[in-house]
């Protein structure tokens, strides 16, 4: 198995992951809704762990892809990748850093979520492929990249590149954010 399969493994294990994820929001939210507190406090719980799990993937694929960085050819891109790409496999969510930090720079620093995911589409449209702009299974009216750019953000705030504590669908640039993109 070479780099680039280990690493479209990683891609799948976190798309599964994410897809666990979304059927546990929904569950919540369909026992929230139905006052089964007790069990909306479960699956919340669950997400939590599953979240922490879910870190610890990404964190590991980090480690892998570092492992082989000096055997990556420089100015390679992940256009030039994407022909090679195995069919169902989603842009990774690394590729919507920079979009999303530059999307908000432009919009004043801090600019509600759907705004955000608008300037980050027409950023990232050539790079999107086919997978991408399928919907979720488990969220039919969200597509896949979208969920993808949102993970992004969590993982985003985790390193400090966006405030944790913006008003809910408020997506909000930090000045470690604005260093990032300038280097």
């Amino acid at each position: 198995m070479n780099k680039n399969e280990v690493n479209t493994a990683f891609e799948i294990l976190l798309e599964e992951i994410e897809e666990v994820f979304n059927m546990l929001s929904q569950e919540g939210e369909v026992a929230f809704k139905g006052q089964d507190f007790d069990k909306a406090r479960k699956l919340i719980e669950n997400g939590e762990r599953l979240k922490a799990f879910r870190e610890k993937i990404k964190f590991l694929q980090e480690e892998w892809q570092t492992i082989f960085a000096d055997q990556v050819p420089k100015g390679s891109s992940r256009r030039k990748i994407k022909g090679r790409l195995k069919k169902g496999l989603r842009t990774p969510e690394k590729e919507f850093v920079k979009p999303i930090l530059e999307a908000l720079v432009e919009l004043g620093g801090k600019a509600e979520m759907r705004t955000v995911l608008d300037r980050v589409y027409q950023k990232m449209r050539d790079l999107l492929n086919e997978y991408d702009m399928q919907t979720l299974p488990s969220l039919p009216k969200q597509k896949r990249w979208e969920n993808t750019a949102q993970w992004a953000r969590n993982t985003m705030i985790n390193k400090g590149l966006l405030k944790a504590d913006s008003p809910r669908g408020i997506w909000e640039i930090t000045k470690q954010g604005e260093i990032y993109l300038k280097n």
